[in-house]
């Protein structure tokens, strides 16, 4: 005869716990989105009060955003590389530091350990298994040690192309109006509203995810926005009626 077959389940109250679990292509997106909704916005509304053909602020804002999105993609792309590279450094001086001067490395364990609060005896122990292998005493200093988490290699390009991607897809959210209207003027009006309601909703969702006051952060984004537009509205009429 078979005996019934139990299963262990977890009790129903357990805590849950809400924590982002942020990865890099969300903040690439982030990156490329809050700057493609305010730059072109910014510039579209320069030109605005400067010319009076909506061809022209389109042309610019076209060329702005091409421009804008290499530039962001190259900047990630390099960002990318460049944690790469000082990862892979640094990880070069620790084996180098663990081979030649292993009992300071030891001590620096130690030291680690005490500032986690293990009691002398633990630490001893730990220190003894932790130094035994050379690849994981390196692993445990990398990580404890300088706050160091190995990069993804493949990373730095995916960063170019999702941040310029999301720079390309903000900027032509406030252009599109200049596409449907006849004048700057009236572009700039229906590329305002379009624009400062997704930056409050942008700003919302992002201030969530990250665990930010969600009404706080959409208030502050927009803000930052419609202040930059204003700026440059306003220098462009500044100079242009000099």
């Amino acid at each position: 005869m078979t005996e019934p077959k139990t299963t262990t389940q977890l009790p129903h109250d357990v805590h849950p716990e809400d924590h982002l679990t942020s990865s890099a292509m969300l903040q690439d997106v982030v990156i490329g989105l809050s700057d493609g909704l305010t730059v072109p916005f910014a510039l579209a509304a320069g030109l605005s009060g400067a010319v009076s053909s909506s061809s022209l602020v389109i042309t610019a804002g076209l060329a702005e955003i091409v421009a804008g999105s290499i530039a962001m993609g190259l900047g990630g792309y390099l960002a990318g590389r460049t944690e790469v590279e000082h990862y892979a450094s640094e990880l070069s001086r620790e084996h180098r530091e663990v081979q030649e001067v292993p009992e300071k490395e030891r001590a620096e364990v130690d030291e680690l350990l005490a500032d986690m609060g293990l009691s002398p005896e633990t630490r001893r122990q730990a220190v003894a298994e932790l130094t035994a292998d050379p690849e994981q005493w390196v692993k445990f200093m990398m990580k404890y040690e300088l706050g160091l988490e190995e990069p993804d290699p493949k990373q730095a390009p995916k960063s170019a192309f999702t941040i310029s991607v999301a720079y390309a897809v903000g900027g032509l959210i406030p252009l599109s109006a200049y596409f449907v209207t006849d004048t700057p003027q009236q572009g700039l009006a229906w590329s305002a509203a379009i624009t400062l309601v997704c930056l409050f909703v942008f700003g919302y969702f992002k201030s969530r995810m990250t665990g930010q006051p969600p009404v706080a952060g959409a208030v502050k984004m927009a803000v930052v926005g419609a202040l930059a537009a204003a700026a440059a509205f306003g220098i462009a009429r500044l100079v242009g009626g000099a």
